[in-house]
């Protein structure tokens, strides 16, 4: 961990409410022993919610913000409230430098406002994408970015996510040159739109980088674990995402439909337990919580909305890592380097 150890936590924003935050908290708490963190939001209701929680006493400061972001608020209106909102409050610490990172479970379209205007994107980058990790079945998540910051995005762009997903692949997946691909509809060197082919060869040139690049995967390969970091514009990214947990939700209800159809079936349920408790927490979302917003000058991370304590925990967990692996330091010299090496006109 960096000198700076401390982590402004939104505590009044998603869905389940301040206990489930607070519990995440206590849980990180738990797991990084060195970290403190701001609690930002309304000072009586968190200091009430905190006597529950007396472990998190010597390690966290309350933060008063009286007004929370409604998960249905625009962006534009969001912004206008920042500075008296738990969100922009826990954003702002970063800007000031007294936190390391910042991490929300609010309104996602008004957090990448926020932390936009408020951190600004870093030199070399044109926009940040938003990265998280994906289940695989390979030895490790896959990171796929952009999931829904950029709707539209150019060649320059996805290359730009390229290397920032790259790096982040790097920090929290420990791989010296990760396996990145760009999502596709074939896998063809002609398939795709111009942006996509485009950034294609900027990555096959881009022989300088810490980074294997391996093509085009397309949207059935995602969670096979052929490659570690998958890139892809925010509209696309976004859709893959809701679409491969709709699909680990059906999976789970059709298996406990199917367990309980019968005697027979619920005395199968039993012999197969363990596989099908592996199974549940390996499609869990919960487990692969926490989505970072790369390519601005500060950290901030996007909690699931709907994420219970484990969840919560898990999103402040990439923050910790995110924090004591330097991850901004490091996609800040790739830029650098790639922009060094870059040919002259490679990437509109």
């Amino acid at each position: 961990m960096t000198t700076n150890s401390w982590i402004a936590i939104d505590a009044m924003g998603g869905d389940e409410g301040l206990a489930v935050m607070l519990a995440g908290v206590a849980e990180a708490r738990r797991r990084f022993d060195g970290t403190h963190f701001f609690l930002v939001g309304d000072e009586a209701k968190i200091a009430e919610g905190l006597k529950a929680h007396p472990n998190l006493t010597a390690n966290s400061e309350i933060v008063h913000a009286p007004e929370v972001i409604k998960g249905d608020e625009k962006p534009s209106t969001a912004l206008r409230r920042a500075k008296i909102t738990s969100m922009g409050v826990a954003i702002d610490l970063v800007k000031q430098g007294r936190a390391a990172a910042a991490v929300s479970s609010g309104n996602t379209g008004a957090l990448m406002a926020m932390a936009k205007v408020s951190l600004r994107t870093m030199k070399g980058i044109d926009r940040p994408a938003l990265a998280g990790l994906m289940p695989s079945l390979g030895p490790n998540d896959t990171v796929v970015l952009d999931l829904g910051a950029n709707t539209e995005c150019d060649a320059r762009n996805l290359m730009q996510f390229a290397v920032m997903g790259a790096a982040y692949a790097r920090t929290q997946l420990d791989l010296a040159s990760p396996r990145v691909a760009l999502l596709n509809i074939g896998t063809e060197d002609q398939k795709g739109t111009e942006e996509i082919r485009d950034a294609a060869q900027a990555l096959r040139d881009a022989t300088h980088l810490p980074l294997t690049f391996a093509g085009f995967i397309e949207g059935d390969k995602l969670s096979r674990g052929d490659v570690d970091v998958i890139v892809c514009d925010g509209f696309s990214g976004n859709i893959a995402l809701k679409t491969a947990e709709g699909t680990a939700r059906f999976v789970a209800d059709l298996l406990r439909r199917a367990f309980s159809s019968s005697v027979r079936s619920k005395i199968g349920f039993l012999i197969s337990r363990p596989a099908t408790e592996l199974l549940r927490h390996h499609l869990d979302p919960n487990n692969h919580n926490g989505a970072v917003f790369l390519g601005l000058n500060g950290l901030v991370v996007k909690s699931h909305g709907g994420a219970n304590e484990t969840g919560v925990a898990n999103a402040i967990a990439v923050a910790a890592k995110s924090v004591r692996d330097d991850l901004a330091r490091k996609i800040a010299e790739d830029l650098k380097y790639f922009e060094a090496h870059e040919p002259e006109g490679a990437v509109a």
